[in-house]
């Protein structure tokens, strides 16, 4: 009995979503993908806005259907995309995120070394491409920026892509935060093609405004809000002192996946070249990692002997996150030695062990590099400007890299 693959997702940001292709079923169907509906796209972000429980496997899909509205308005505009680059390009951006692990950016550098998540979702892809016998050939080429037609790749990856018009439609939808609101149907609508780059046609120039505003807005209000960044710089350091009990010999519960992560440093050598046992690669180890490995091994680790560890990961588990504080210019020298001093005297613990509860760094946010990949306008003479000199207000300030800085500690210090 042949299978319906022709079906419909009932999505809560677009509506209803079809899946056009038999293959691209095939795809979201694989295990790969179904893992993303184990990773949230915005890791503890639900510690600060509970409504954040969505996945990634949501924004993968959701990539996808305004990749459908992109795809035929263009056609419809005479852009030639043939079948083949229209599901090419879908699976591009079907499998975009791919290689995310748990909690999505907050770990990122601390399960594997130096190595992206983009690095990964592209060695996921290659693999999935030797499944399916080659039938990704085209997708990985737009992926990569290796196809002749450049407006394809800026669809998936660009400062206009659809990575990013899901993204903040459906975490504004979860999140409550309504200054994160575009008009994404009217940018896709406005989208046109001329010298083999996206540009967006003059009408749509207020859109593309409020998408860079609601951009900005959204990163400080809700991607980088302070206890959003007290409980991921926390959980790294959860990773962080579990990782250093395990190879210096200590026993710690984990998920076999994870155990593995822990026990050696993992760079993109060991996904190329190395075997960790007879059945499995490391590849296939990290598609068993999502935020379940993480929470469950959190849970064990909160009564472990080691008192570093059992108090970090009790306090994630538990939200009883550091203190934070943020300021525009840097923390004195003194200030930091004063928080140090007062740690040293509460727990007892070794200089080398200080940085496990005092967190200072700095966070940046540049909403537009108007230096890279551009936002161009099509005027209505057919003169193609970037999107700083067509618009008539002051955009300029958001090209600006804002950089502000931050301290973390215990709340039980007292520190004014």
């Amino acid at each position: 009995m042949k299978t319906n693959k022709r079906k419909i997702i009932n999505d809560p940001v677009f509506g209803f979503i079809t899946i056009q292709s038999e293959f691209i079923y095939d795809l979201i169907e694989h295990p790969y993908l179904q893992r993303l509906r184990r990773i949230k796209q915005l890791g503890l972000s639900n510690i600060v806005f509970p409504g954040v429980n969505h996945t990634r496997f949501e924004h993968a899909v959701g990539a996808y259907y305004l990749m459908q509205l992109a795809i035929s308005s263009l056609q419809m505009k005479k852009v030639n995309i043939t079948e083949e680059e229209a599901e090419a390009v879908s699976c591009a951006i079907l499998l975009h995120d791919i290689g995310h692990g748990p909690f999505s950016h907050a770990l990122e550098h601390s399960l594997v070394d130096g190595i992206s998540h983009e690095m990964i979702s592209l060695l996921m892809m290659e693999e999935l491409n030797r499944q399916f016998g080659g039938r990704l050939d085209l997708a990985i080429r737009i992926f990569k920026n290796e196809y002749e037609k450049r407006f394809l790749h800026q669809l998936v990856a660009s400062q206009l892509d659809m990575d990013r018009l899901d993204y903040l439609r459906r975490d504004s939808f979860f999140s409550g935060v309504t200054e994160g609101v575009i008009g994404s149907d009217r940018i896709i609508k406005m989208l046109n093609v001329r010298n083999d780059s996206l540009v967006v046609e003059y009408k749509g120039i207020y859109s593309i405004e409020k998408f860079l505003i609601a951009r900005r807005l959204m990163y400080w209000q809700v991607y980088l809000h302070k206890t959003v960044l007290s409980a991921e710089h926390m959980l790294v350091k959860v990773l962080q002192r579990a990782k250093e009990l395990v190879m210096g010999g200590h026993d710690l519960f984990a998920t076999p996946g994870l155990k593995v992560f822990l026990e050696k440093r993992v760079t993109i050598d060991c996904f190329v070249n190395q075997s960790v046992d007879e059945k499995k690669n490391l590849l296939e180890l990290f598609v068993e990692l999502d935020d379940s490995d993480l929470i469950s091994a959190m849970k064990q680790w909160q009564n472990h002997e080691d008192k570093i560890l059992a108090y970090l990961a009790g306090a994630v588990i538990n939200r009883k996150l550091f203190r934070i504080k943020v300021k525009n210019s840097p923390f004195a020298p003194g200030k930091i030695e004063k928080i140090k001093s007062q740690i040293q005297q509460r727990w007892g613990v070794a200089d080398d062990e200080l940085d496990y509860f005092l967190i200072h760094d700095s966070i940046t946010n540049s909403v537009y590099a108007s230096e890279g990949d551009k936002i161009n306008i099509l005027m209505k003479s057919g003169k193609v400007k970037e999107i700083n000199e067509a618009s008539d207000i002051n955009l300029s300030t958001l090209s600006h890299m804002v950089r502000k800085y931050f301290v973390c500690y215990p709340k039980e210090l007292d520190i004014n």
